[in-house]
């Protein structure tokens, strides 16, 4: 009974983990069918080549930019790209000047305009708002009609900033042609003209905006979640949430008080006055308008109506990077070939195959037929991985770059090392008298805290590279860390699942010559030696030499300091014994 509990145990984590490989298998083969994901991980821009782009940075004023600046630029542009999703792009200055950004493949419009967009974003309230379309020349409106303002403006929603030209401007303006739709830098301390553009769900509007009330370098952050109902039950609608500073919450607070009045003045929710909107700009654009519902005292607004999960995340990540005081245009934009190309990944999985092979020569030299164990183990982790790094590429636009792969070779051997620290364990056990089944338990016992406490520290280390460094760099420890994860899933649910069950095999539970667990070969000297003898403390191995003197040898030097120490003091108990026996004699 003993030995078959184990050995059902053992059946069931190797089921579970041909679960996991199948599910992860089942998952990728989805995407590929749909056509959304690739059997072949995506390559990053030193393998596979991309887009490059020359932004040219504009100072607000047309002052020059300094160099404080444009380093706030590539970090901040920096961000937007990794937000979007996009892996292992580079981001770097161009003769103290421009802003060259490197993308792998073919950007999408949403990266593209995400990355194009000017940073100078702002708040403003709405003083009119109306379709987007132009209107039409015969219904213009006649000159003696157009607004004349009767005094100065008091404040940002006073709609004596609507003076005769702003208004025409406002009907001619067509959302629809975008050649129309291109502007300078607007007065922050004058109203604007300008378009929300259209999107699948609705269509383009044009408003009247007054003079901005809060910057954008007033948020603090965003995020984007389901909303919450009133019960604080979560519902099917997604929002957006802003957190302003505390200079930002002062004003906003002052904001919301006179356009919740516009709002209420309206009807509330059954009303509809544009003057209770407050539109969000970027790049002299609306990106949303929505209206004042409450008093905003905490400086925590929540933008609701009508978002899907991808239309809130990019609005969020828009008010989150969107406080760059830069304006970028696109200079120039042309496809790259690959700064690495097809020969260094070849001489890459080149050296990897290589690293491999001797592993497996190492393996089979010196654990015999239990070094299959550590080959089969190897392809399982790779499996894994690979499985793993085709995922996170559909899922979450992962490239893989040349440092990645040089992680994944180093891997190789941080791998193996933890399969001969278990397969060591269990030989000094078997160096001790002990069976192979119990060899095995008793070895996992000792071998796992090692193997945890080795892969911590990979984990660790990968964490803090990944985390500290920018560019390719980042891509080498994530692979690292990726690899020491898959090689803990690997020893604990295929590595000592399979010992366990091998052991009660004939060819490895009787020591074999050639399985590489023979008790004589290691030197073993068995705890009951026949004849009603058990073993006596001066025979233990590593004390007196066995008839193999190489295999004793080699018992002896992998003895950890504390079972070398035992030796030395059981040796010493034995002297004695035998010195206070002949003195009786």
């Amino acid at each position: 009974m003993a030995r078959t509990g184990p050995k059902n145990s053992a059946l069931r984590v190797l089921v579970w983990l041909g679960v996991i490989l199948a599910v992860m298998t089942a998952v990728l083969a989805g995407g590929s069918i749909s056509g959304q994901a690739s059997w072949a991980p995506k390559l990053a821009l030193d393998l596979e080549g991309g887009t490059q782009m020359i932004l040219a940075p504009k100072v607000e004023g047309g002052s020059d930019i300094n160099e404080d600046q444009l380093n706030q630029a590539v970090a901040i542009i920096r961000q937007r790209v990794d937000g979007s999703g996009v892996a292992e792009a580079e981001i770097s200055t161009q003769s103290g000047r421009n802003v060259v950004v490197s993308l792998p493949g073919t950007p999408s419009k949403e990266t593209r305009a995400l990355i194009q967009a000017s940073a100078d974003m702002n708040f403003r309230p709405v003083l009119q708002a109306g379709p987007g379309a132009a209107v039409p020349t015969e219904s213009l409106t006649p000159d003696d009609q157009l607004p004349k303002p009767t005094a100065e403006p008091t404040n940002s929603s006073d709609v004596n900033w609507v003076t005769a030209e702003v208004y025409k401007e406002f009907e001619t303006l067509d959302c629809d042609n975008p050649s129309q739709d291109k502007q300078e830098r607007s007065d922050p301390a004058k109203p604007l003209v300008t378009c929300e553009p259209a999107t699948a769900t609705s269509p383009a509007i044009k408003y009247i905006l007054g003079p901005v009330e809060v910057k954008g370098s007033n948020i603090k952050s965003s995020s984007f979640q389901l909303q919450q109902g009133a019960q604080g039950a979560v519902t099917n609608e997604w929002a957006v949430n802003i957190q302003f500073d505390e200079q930002g919450t002062a004003k906003f607070k002052e904001v919301t008080e006179r356009l919740y009045q516009f709002f209420v003045a309206a009807g509330g929710e059954s009303g509809s006055d544009p003057k209770a909107q407050f539109a969000i700009v970027l790049d002299d654009q609306v990106i949303s308008a929505p209206r004042s519902l409450a008093v905003i005292t905490d400086g925590r607004p929540q933008i609701t109506g009508g978002f899907t999960e991808e239309s809130a995340k990019a609005l969020s990540d828009q008010l989150r990077f969107g406080a760059l005081p830069i304006s970028f245009e696109i200079q120039s934009e042309q496809q790259i070939s690959a700064t690495l190309g097809g020969e260094q990944l070849k001489m890459g999985l080149l050296a990897g195959i290589i690293g491999l092979l001797l592993v497996v020569v190492y393996s089979l030299f010196q654990y015999r037929a239990l070094g299959f164990v550590t080959i089969l183990s190897l392809v399982v982790a790779g499996a894994l991985t690979y499985l793993a790094i085709a995922i996170l590429g559909w899922t979450e636009n992962y490239r893989l770059s040349l440092a990645g792969v040089a992680g994944l070779i180093v891997a190789i051997g941080q791998t193996a090392d933890s399969f001969i620290v278990y397969f060591e364990r269990i030989r000094d056990e078997l160096r001790e008298g002990r069976g192979l089944v119990s060899a095995v338990e008793n070895g996992w016992k000792r071998a796992k805290r090692t193997v945890l406490a080795s892969k911590a520290v990979n984990l660790l280390a990968a964490l803090v590279l990944y985390f500290v460094a920018v560019g390719n760099v980042r891509g080498f420890a994530f692979t690292l860390g990726l690899t020491a994860i898959a090689d803990l899933i690997v020893v604990f649910m295929f590595t000592h699942p399979t010992l366990q069950l091998l052991a009660r095999t004939k060819f490895f539970g009787e020591g074999h010559r050639f399985s590489g667990l023979d008790p004589k070969r290691l030197g073993a000297v068995p705890l009951y030696r026949g004849a009603g003898r058990l073993r006596t403390p001066d025979e233990k191995p590593g004390v007196v030499r066995a008839k193999n003197t190489g295999a004793a040898a080699e018992a002896e030097r992998r003895m950890t300091i504390a079972e070398r120490r035992l030796a030395e003091k059981q040796e010493q108990l034995a002297g004695s014994s035998k010195s206070t026996s002949k003195e009786g004699k």
